[in-house]
């Protein structure tokens, strides 16, 4: 018997089943069985939508969520035709309704939920340290649905934002306890990408480079960031982060 294959508009439940992953981060993906489904814009903003509510969502809410300037019954149509565009293009629902409510697949993996995981261990300090930083950085440097402009996403978007910064930042510190300098330093300064105003990240990638002894890196880092600051906001970094070239160079 032929084993079957997961093609658009032909999926049987053999191939779907533990063979669908979701990415939300960077530009939006549906995989199934190795290959790539193209669905529409209103489809990917369901599943997306979805993805982020835990416990599902009701009918009406997502049709308000996602299609706010349009009338009730509009939405309401827009909601069903995502609904009908998902099923068509993949072969089975990847969305399970129950009455009003709904809810994605738990067969659906999707890698904003496997990466929190991996953040929130990190933040929490909970099991070794991670076999492969180098990937688990790169994993942490990227975007939520960059340009998707929905407010709905936002705040999903921040909480993100929030949980890598935090998450990188303790990964940078682990790795310069180790004396792992290099990841060490590459994971300071992905955190520094994200929000360069942000001390924190700052201060680590001083630490790192004293740690090795490169005093004038650091120096190089502080007087950058200094300057950065006074531009943005009229302000100057913090005494902690001055304190760390203390006894080294003359105060800045």
């Amino acid at each position: 018997m032929a084993h079957a294959t997961c093609k658009v508009g032909d999926v049987s439940r053999n191939s779907y089943s533990n063979e669908i992953s979701l990415g939300l981060l960077s530009p939006f993906e549906l995989i199934c069985a190795d290959r790539q489904v193209r669905l529409p814009l209103g489809a990917q903003r369901l599943l997306a939508y979805l993805a982020m509510q835990t416990d599902g969502a009701h009918r009406g809410a997502a049709a308000e969520q996602l299609w706010p300037d349009y009338p009730c019954h509009r939405a309401a149509a827009n909601l069903r035709s995502a609904l009908c565009q998902g099923r068509r293009m993949v072969g089975v629902p990847l969305i399970d309704c129950i009455g009003q409510r709904l809810r994605l697949s738990p067969l659906v993996r999707v890698d904003l939920h496997r990466l929190r995981a991996a953040a929130r261990h990190i933040v929490d300090g909970t099991g070794p340290p991670p076999d492969d930083s180098e990937a688990l950085i790169d994993d942490l440097t990227r975007e939520l649905l960059p340009g998707w402009p929905d407010d709905w996403l936002q705040l999903d978007r921040e909480r993100w934002n929030q949980m890598r910064l935090y998450a990188l930042e303790r990964l940078a510190q682990r790795l310069m306890n180790s004396r792992q300098y290099l990841p060490a330093l590459q994971a300071a300064l992905a955190a520094t990408a994200i929000d360069p105003i942000r001390e924190t990240a700052q201060r680590i990638v001083m630490e790192v480079h004293l740690a090795e002894g490169n005093v004038a890196s650091a120096v190089r880092c502080y007087q950058h960031y200094a300057k950065f600051l006074m531009h943005e906001l009229e302000v100057s970094p913090s005494q902690q982060m001055t304190g760390l070239l203390k006894g080294l160079v003359p105060a800045p």
